[in-house]
């Protein structure tokens, strides 16, 4: 019983960690964050918690990624049970935007998510934390693979191209609308799912823009 109890608390003290390392990282910077603020903004008496209970700052970093990644994973399977093998580029790119942005909507408001991430892929240290990441993903290559069969014909350089233009897309669009939400201020979209649809015209008009040569 008191094992189990023991048990329970360090779940909950480990939650409390990684909710907090990712509203400060998110608002200040991964960088400009010490293990000693995160583990006294979540109120731990002992001033190494973080380092105790994750390891490096680098460590803690990959468990918010990873804390995050099971549900949009489950999102991503859903979607693709619906879409199946289309041939539409709209099919797959609502599976890629819809699989984030659905659970970025089920965390309420504030959340800081989205504007995490941007964090990650702006730092060029931290952007191969999220990749690795991405890349275990097997629903994600799925996605991935059915949007090139749908591309064929669209150069490969022009396809890698459109997928880095595509991932900054989602990622700092996500990051302003989630900031919006939390300050209160006007958005164009008043839902994540209106934002979702959105970003995916922008994306399919993208993917599927003439080639200059």
């Amino acid at each position: 019983m008191e094992k189990d109890v023991r048990s329970v608390r360090v779940t909950a003290t480990r939650e409390l960690i990684l909710a907090t390392a990712e509203r400060m990282f998110a608002e200040r910077g991964v960088h400009e964050v010490s293990n000693r603020q995160i583990s006294e903004a979540a109120g731990q008496g002992n001033n190494t918690a973080v380092g105790y209970h994750f390891g490096t700052k680098t460590d803690l970093v990959r468990a918010i990624v990873r804390k995050h990644s099971e549900p949009i994973e489950a999102r991503r399977r859903e979607l693709l049970a619906e879409i199946g093998s289309s041939a539409d580029v709209r099919d797959w790119v609502t599976c890629l935007v819809r699989s984030a942005t659905d659970h970025m909507g089920s965390l309420g408001t504030p959340s800081w998510l989205a504007r995490f991430s941007a964090q990650l892929m702006n730092d060029p240290s931290l952007r191969e934390i999220q990749i690795e990441e991405s890349l275990n993903s097997p629903t994600l290559r799925q996605i991935l693979d059915g949007l090139n069969q749908c591309l064929v014909d669209l150069p490969l350089p022009v396809r890698l191209e459109r997928g880095d233009m595509a991932r900054h897309l989602i990622i700092q669009m996500t990051a302003e609308f989630e900031r919006a939400l939390a300050e209160g201020t006007p958005t164009t979209r008043a839902t994540w799912r209106e934002m979702a649809d959105g970003l995916i015209d922008g994306i399919v008009g993208l993917w599927t823009a003439p080639v200059t040569t």
